[in-house]
């Protein structure tokens, strides 16, 4: 009986080592909070990408409880910049779109806003959301 009480705690030594060990996901990025509460912060924030960019309209809009699957590319698109799209889901929000001056023609830029922090962002041709990128 001692042998497997010893073994036992043994194991249990090495999983809780293993466990505390193991590499962290370098992967995994914490979303920002980039605050975007005024116009100037909003316009900061583009410009501290190289986009230059001028408000056409802005719009209260609901993120979406549960997400379409376009919708979910969009969200991976927010994951991979840092941007907590996902956190919001069901919120009231608020959606800025924005006219880019410095990337030919055609091209808008967007971003959703809850509580003054950036949730997502986006630049976009105008034609249909043909091409889409990362503003980071």
């Amino acid at each position: 009986m001692k042998k497997y009480t010893c073994i036992v705690v043994t194991v249990s030594i090495i999983l809780i080592a293993a466990f505390f060990l193991m590499p962290q996901n370098k992967d995994v990025r914490e979303t920002a909070k980039i605050p975007a509460a005024t116009a100037a912060e909003r316009l900061g924030y583009f410009a501290s990408h190289g986009w230059a960019v001028d408000e056409l309209y802005s719009q209260n809009i609901t993120i979406p409880e549960v997400f379409s699957a376009a919708y979910e590319g969009y969200a991976d698109l927010q994951d991979k910049q840092g941007l907590p799209l996902r956190r919001h889901k069901g919120e009231a929000a608020e959606l800025f779109v924005y006219r880019v001056n410095n990337y030919g023609e055609g091209m808008l830029a967007e971003l959703i806003v809850c509580d003054g922090i950036i949730t997502a962002s986006m630049i976009y041709s105008e034609e249909q959301g043909v091409k889409q990128l990362a503003v980071q």
